[in-house]
This record gives C-alpha cells, structure tokens and sequence, in this order.
C-alpha cells in the first residue's frame, strides 16, 4: 500500500463525486503513464496539491518526467541543463525569464521546481510562444507553414460541447460579447487560440514519450485546458495516446464529469 506525503490526501471519483478507495488510485497509477494535474494558477493550495500528488505519483512512477504549461518549447535547452545540478530559485528564474514568460509569482510553483531539482526529474516546457497562439486565432491553422509551428501539428476540432465549455466560462452572452452562443462564427477565433495551448502541450508530451518511452509524465497545467476531457486529453486522444486527469477542487460534486479524480484542498 502506498503512504501518501504528510497531507493526506482525500480522493473522489470523477464520475460520481463519492469518495474512492486508494486501491483505485493505485490500479490507475499502475495503469496509466500520462497524469494531467489542473490547477488555477493562482492558488496555493493548488500548487501545494499538486506537489503532493506528483509525490505520490513518484512513489510508484519511479522514472517521472514533470511538463510544466508555464515555460515554452524554447527553454528546452535550459531546463536540461538545469536538470542534476543544485540550482536556486534566483539561477531559475533567471535562466528560464519567468517574469516574462510567465504573468504569475514564482513562489507559487517553487515547491514544484524543487521537488524536480532534489529528486533529478526531468522538467519539460510544454508552451508555446504567445505570438504563435495569436496569429492561429486570427488566421487559422491551414495558413501557417511549418516553419513558424514550433513542432506542433494543427489541433482536431473541438466538438460542441468544448465549444459550449469554453463559451460558459469566459461569461456566456456577457453584455458587448460579439458572440451569442457557443457556435457562433465569431467565437472560432477564441476557440482556435485556446485549442493552440491544447495542442501544444499535447504535442511536446507525445514528443518526450517518443524519446523517452520509459518515463511517465506528470503534467502542470491550468485546470480550463483539462476538465471535461475537451483540451489538452482531447488532443492527446488524437495523437493516440490516453491520460489520467487529476483535480483539486472545494465540492467534488460540482466537478462530477470533470476529471479521472478530482481532491478536496484545504481552505485558506
């Protein structure tokens, strides 16, 4: 039986919200080799969720590769020369320009970043560069030659209940949206952008499970690229390959349908 890490850790199924028993968790670990932890990038207490769940993904995952939304494909370089040696904060975020690649604080993800530094696992930029992500949105992916793609193929479509998911939680039909409805034209430039970033990190995880098929990932990634499985799972499906969604949340009940399993944080 696997201990978790000083917090204990309540799991609930995703497809009821009824608490699960740890044996189930344990057979999906053994069964999966893809794991997808949502968070809001603000929270804490996702952060510290996050930590822990990688901890116990660890315990059984021995060779972890950790992908992290916040840095692009570009920083590759300097997260494999990071990787293995005893950098601090300061060297890392220097190395990496988080303040520019990233609108949130360090500390937040810091915990993340050490538990990768102290037990040698590789770090992965998921991203992209913003300008990409733009420039699809307006223009569509059958215009943008291979050269600017920065190794990503063009997203499947998203399917109306994606559309219907992505419409609801930047406001619905919120006074001066141009939109109406999910399916309005005038909502396929959001929907592309947003299907950028899904494809992104879908692409750089199938790429690192290519060159190192050994490894399991633990993905880092915000919580609106996972739930209800029409992001970032979506696209992997694509790519042939499946996951195992995770997600902290107050009410498991009110996530029913949203992930694999979903976790009660602690209130701060």
């Amino acid at each position: 039986m696997i201990e978790l890490s000083a917090k204990q850790i309540q799991w609930f199924s995703g497809s009821d919200g009824k608490a699960t028993d740890l044996s189930k968790i344990q057979n999906t670990l053994q069964n999966s080799l893809i794991f997808l932890l949502g968070e809001n990038h603000d929270r804490a207490d996702h952060h510290q969720w996050q930590r822990d769940t990688l901890t116990f993904i660890h315990k059984t995952k021995k060779d972890v590769a950790v992908g992290f939304e916040m840095l692009p494909r570009r920083l590759q370089p300097v997260l494999d020369q990071l990787c293995g040696t005893s950098f601090d904060k300061e060297e890392f975020s220097r190395k990496t320009d988080w303040s520019n690649v990233w609108g949130f604080d360090l500390d937040l993800y810091w915990p993340l970043i050490q538990y990768c530094r102290d037990h040698t696992l590789p770090m992965i930029a998921l991203n992209c560069n913003r300008p990409l992500v733009t420039k699809i949105g307006k223009e569509g992916w059958e215009s943008q030659s291979r050269t600017i793609m920065e190794g990503i193929s063009p997203a499947k479509s998203a399917t109306n209940t994606y559309r219907r998911y992505l419409f609801e939680v930047t406001g619905g039909c919120r006074p001066g949206r141009a939109a109406r409805n999910p399916l309005d034209p005038a909502f396929d430039r959001f929907v592309r952008a947003q299907q950028v970033w899904d494809r992104a990190f879908a692409c750089a995880i199938a790429d690192y499970r290519k060159k190192s098929p050994n490894f399991s990932i633990v993905g880092i990634i915000g919580r609106g690229h996972l739930e209800y499985f029409g992001g970032t799972p979506y696209q992997l499906e694509d790519l042939n390959l499946s996951c195992t969604v995770l997600l902290p949340v107050e009410n498991p009940e009110e996530c029913i349908g949203a992930a694999h399993f979903v976790s009660l944080v602690a209130d701060e």
